[in-house]
């Protein structure tokens, strides 16, 4: 028999378990007759700029006020620039790594992209 595919991470490694299909790759389970439903949910992440832009994984941003770093006595200072970020879920719904401070959390809301 043919199951198909997980939608939420695309593997082909599904199967059946009573009325539901399960994906083994990212334990997803969905019902099997709601099939429509799964298709219009995309889970797509949308982070905007201070400015409204969009935001994609690898982008590059400047921050445009000083931002304070816990553990460190200064801050992030404003037009600093982020190369390369990553798109997270959560509060701080930024990933980078910046120059002199390392990896960390940034709010879309104090960065404007390039």
């Amino acid at each position: 028999m043919d199951y198909p595919q997980c939608p939420k991470c695309k593997g082909t490694n599904t199967y059946a378990m009573d009325e539901t299909f399960v994906c083994p790759e990212c334990f997803h389970e969905w019902d099997a007759n709601a099939k429509d439903e799964e298709e219009g949910n995309n889970d797509v992440l949308i982070v905007k700029d201070a400015n409204g832009n969009l935001l994609q994984d690898g982008d590059t941003v400047v921050t445009i006020k000083n931002l304070p770093v816990k553990g460190s006595a200064q801050p992030i200072k404003a037009g600093t620039k982020v190369k390369n970020i990553k798109l997270a879920y959560g509060d701080h719904n930024i990933d980078c790594k910046i120059d002199g401070f390392g990896a960390m959390g940034l709010k879309s809301e104090f960065v404007k992209k390039v």
